[in-house]
């Protein structure tokens, strides 16, 4: 799927950058579409690193996740997208008094 969006400008960006590291003397960059995964222990997520023409930015972006929920519906519910909200108990009112000090004491 990332190759699909992003494959015909990353093989551009491969031999603009072969041009870069033999002029300039830079390290060679990863310019493949990647996903990385993170997990812990509420939740998995996925990271999409890829090379787009900076016009591009959102139009990719809304392709590439529009997809990714179509492939996810796709699974008939082998897959799901889930989400929680909590509302923490809040602090209660505390009410301060202020009692102004009396001649003589160090308060």
């Amino acid at each position: 799927m990332l190759v699909e969006q992003t494959g015909e400008y990353s093989a551009q960006a491969k031999s603009s950058w072969a041009g870069l590291i033999q002029q300039y003397r830079v390290d060679p960059a990863e310019l493949d579409p990647r996903v990385f995964l993170s997990a812990n222990d509420n939740w998995m997520e996925f990271t999409l690193r890829y090379v787009v023409d900076y016009k591009k930015r959102r139009i990719t972006k809304d392709l590439l996740f529009t997809r990714i929920l179509v492939e996810i519906e796709e699974t008939k519910g082998r897959v799901m997208l889930a989400s929680s909200t909590f509302h923490l108990v809040e602090t209660p009112e505390i009410k301060v008094k202020l009692v102004e000090a009396t001649k003589g004491s160090t308060a």
